[in-house]
This record gives C-alpha cells, sequence and structure tokens, in this order.
C-alpha cells in the first residue's frame, strides 16, 4: 500500500527487503543527501527495518540520527528541533503486528504532501538513485533525548497547575506500543495517579492496535475496576486518541477530537479543521462558537495543510487524532491527553458530562474488499440517485442530507474500501450502509 501516509504492507510478503531497500534509497536520493531523523515502533520487526533503512540512507549520503523507539508525534517534533531535511517512522499505525511501514516527512515535520510523494515514487520507480562514494558515507547518530523534548513540549503549552491540584487517577491502555513509557512519565508530571494497562513496549500488541469501541473492552472494565477518572487507549504508534468516561462507558474515537474542540473554541473561538469522515459534531461546535469548520480528504497531511494554510484553532481526524497547531502540526494522543484533563480540570467536571454536552448522533464505520469495478459503480449509482443533494467528490464520494451523511472511498491504509454513516436515528445509518455494501458487493 502506497499512499500519502507513505508505504505499508506485511512483511515478508508485500513488504520485501528489496521495497523497503529501494525506498530508504529513494528518500535519501530525494533530500540530496540531507539529514534524516529515524524513530519506530515496538513491532518486532522494527529491528531488522531500522538498520535496513539507516544503512540505505547512509548509503545515499545523508546523516542518519536515530531516535529509537518513540511515537510518531516525536518523530514529527524531533525533525522540526532538530532542523533536520526529514524524517521516517517506522511504523503500520493501527494496523495489526504483521504489518510495518515508512512514513515519510519533510523538514517541518509534516508528512510528504501529494506532489512530493509523487516526486518520491518517481524516483523510486524510475530511478536514478544517488549514492555516495566510499569515502563520503557519513556516521549516523543517535540521540537519546528525543522522549524529554517531546514531553517538555506538550507541558510548555498548558495549565500545568490545574490539573496537579485535581490528582485525576487515569487508567492508560497503551498497547504495548510506542506511548507506553512516554504517557506514563507524562500523566505522573501531572500528579496523576496512574494505573497502567498493557504499557510494557514488548512489540507484541495485547488488542487489534487501532482505538475503536471494538477493541476498548479491557480498558472500560479497568477504568471501573480501578475507580479511574477517566481512561486513555492509544494506537501503536500513540498518534491516535481515544477516551473512556468514568463511568466505564467507552466514548468512541470521534468524540476526542470533538471534546477538545469544545475546550479550545470555548476559549479562542476560530476555525476548525477536519477530513470528511469525521463527525458532524464538529459542524454543531463550529455553529454554537460561530466559527467555520472546513473540510479536507481523509490523510494527516491534507488536515495538516489545511490548518497552516487557514490559521485554524484546531483539527484533525475523527479516527482519534487531534492535531493542535499550538504545539506541532501533527496528530499528538500526548497533546489530546492533556488537553483533555486540562479541559476537566477547568470545567470541574467528570468526562460523561463533558461528553454529554455534545450532540448525540449514531456512526458506523465499515470496511469491505470490492474490485474497481465495483467502486466506480457505487460512485456511478450514488452521484445519479442523488444528484439533488449536497455531494463532495473531494475523496471518494460523499453524500450529505439534513439529518445524516455517507461516505465512501478507498482506504489509503489497507487495500479495502471503507464506507462511514452518521445520523441521529440509528435505522438511517444502518439503511444507508445497506445500501452502499449492496452495490459495492
Amino acid at each position: 500500500m502506497v499512499g500519502v501516509s507513505g508505504v505499508r504492507g506485511i512483511v515478508g510478503e508485500s513488504l520485501t527487503p528489496e521495497v523497503l531497500t529501494r525506498f530508504a534509497c529513494a528518500f535519501g536520493t530525494y533530500l540530496h543527501r540531507g539529514r534524516v531523523v529515524i524513530g519506530r515502533d515496538t513491532r518486532s520487526t522494527g529491528t531488522m527495518v531500522q538498520p535496513l533503512v539507516t544503512s540505505c540512507l547512509l548509503a545515499t549520503g545523508c546523516v542518519v540520527i536515530d531516535i529509537g523507539i518513540c511515537p510518531t508525534p516525536t518523530c514529527q517534533v524531533m525533525v522540526e528541533h532538530l532542523k533536520a531535511d526529514g524524517g521516517i517512522i517506522i511504523s503500520a499505525s493501527h494496523n495489526p503486528v504483521e504489518w510495518n511501514a515508512l512514513k515519510f516527512f519533510g523538514s517541518d515535520g509534516i508528512y510528504l504532501n501529494a506532489e512530493e510523494g509523487t516526486s518520491l515514487l518517481k524516483i523510486y520507480d524510475q530511478g536514478p538513485l544517488s549514492f555516495a562514494s566510499w569515502d563520503q558515507v557519513p556516521s549516523s547518530e543517535v540521540n537519546s533525548h528525543a522522549l524529554d523534548i517531546h514531553m517538555e513540549m506538550v507541558l510548555s503549552g498548558i495549565d500545568i497547575e490545574s490539573i496537579r491540584k485535581k490528582k485525576f487517577k487515569v487508567a492508560l491502555d497503551g498497547c504495548n506500543g510506542a506511548g507506553s513509557v512516554i504517557t506514563p512519565r507524562l500523566l505522573e508530571s501531572l500528579g496523576c495517579d496512574v494505573e497502567l494497562l498493557w504499557c510494557d513496549p514488548n512489540g507484541t500488541f495485547p488488542r487489534d492496535p487501532e482505538p475503536i469501541k471494538e477493541n476498548l473492552s479491557e480498558l472500560a472494565s479497568f477504568v471501573k475496576r480501578t475507580r479511574s477518572d477517566i481512561g486513555f487507549a492509544q494506537d501503536a504508534d500513540a498518534d491516535r486518541l481515544a477516551m473512556v468516561s468514568e463511568e466505564g462507558v467507552i466514548l468512541g474515537e470521534e468524540y476526542s477530537l470533538a471534546m477538545i474542540t469544545e475546550w479550545l473554541l470555548s476559549q479562542t473561538p476560530g476555525k476548525i479543521v477536519a477530513n470528511l469522515s469525521t463527525s458532524r459534531m464538529l459542524d454543531d461546535l463550529a455553529k454554537k462558537y460561530k466559527g467555520e469548520l472546513i473540510r479536507t480528504k481523509v490523510g494527516e497531511v491534507n488536515v495538516a495543510r489545511k490548518i497552516q494554510e487557514t490559521r485554524a484553532v484546531i483539527g484533525g481526524e475523527g479516527n482519534g487524532g487531534i492535531i493542535d497547531p499550538k504545539f506541532h502540526l501533527g496528530r499528538d494522543s500526548l497533546v489530546g491527553i492533556v488537553r483533555m484533563l486540562e479541559y476537566m480540570a477547568h470545567e470541574n467536571t467528570r468526562v460523561s458530562q463533558l461528553a454529554a454536552r455534545l450532540e448525540k448522533y449514531y456512526m458506523t464505520k465499515l470496511k469491505t474488499n470490492v474490485s474497481p469495478d465495483g467502486y466506480a459503480k457505487v460512485i456511478d449509482f450514488f452521484q445519479k440517485k442523488y444528484k439533488m443533494e449536497k455531494i463532495s467528490l473531494l475523496d471518494g464520494i460523499r453524500v450529505d442530507w439534513e439529518d445524516s451523511w455517507i461516505h465512501v472511498r478507498p482506504s489509503g491504509t489497507e487495500p479495502i474500501v471503507r464506507v462511514i454513516a452518521e445520523a441521529k436515528d440509528s435505522h438511517r445509518v444502518n439503511a444507508l450502509c445497506e445500501e452502499a455494501l449492496n452495490m459495492l458487493a
């Protein structure tokens, strides 16, 4: 799978040493012997991928700065902090453990955009690859301060004392991923009593890494058993965040961005940026705080660039990806965690009550295997049947009605088509999804 978030696949099948080698050499060629920050998540295959990629970058004349196991946002922060020319995070994010990936950042710590990605792919496909002579191959460096630098940056942007006074009890499900070390340290620095669930960065995932409702039942039980004030769940590279209320209710990944958006807009009204697959809760918040919601194609880079362009207050994706430009232009679960604790502290209110402030919607997210012909068929069908409705073809097809919407698009991270629908009524959601799936069958 090659898309806006890099190249990913199953190690030993689609993501072979040959693919990894050529992509790493292509990126080194693309950067013209620049300085590259490299980090990885806890997947066991990272021990094979990381030295392979490092060697290829060195061969192209790039200086490699190895920051070790770290969250994806830590790698992004370090690219900016070190004024590097680019970065690579070795992580397949929410994909299962057999997957891995190379995800590429530019000098600003943001994923490559479509134009930049096309340039990289052209080098990958056609060459020529550029290699350094024997006497110009640089050495690699190790930087062991990345987690400290990221944590200090996050803490510098919030009201620390208001959180410390509350002495929150926080349950954390790190999925044994890249956030398992830095996140407990962050919470402890905020005076929280931390209850850990699966925070051993050993390369095995005790649940599916994607932080969606279906995968968080253990955390929900853990929150109730430990009588925690809130539960946080991260994916394998800690860029996405989901929450569980003090009642043990799984709020779902859409609520993460929505609740933090409400908190920030209540302080500084302004623009919001979100992708086409994100909940209408954001439309409601934009209206409530007299702001503007701007929709983009799915993909962190698309949201980040639009935040940058419009100077939005907040942005992100409904998959639990929160981008607060006050910190940096990347999805960051650590930023989401501190913002949520700040919200709880200032409002002196429980998570369940903060969630209840948002409009109630029913959302279904499905995925299905489909042929290119089948996908084209559903696009054509929806365009004709709903030609009188509001239609967006920016990314697949999205159709909006007064009370509901549906979005059908090919995934950029898996060989599937995604079908996402939302409405005030669950029957309406089911009917929309069933219609789309029947056309895709």
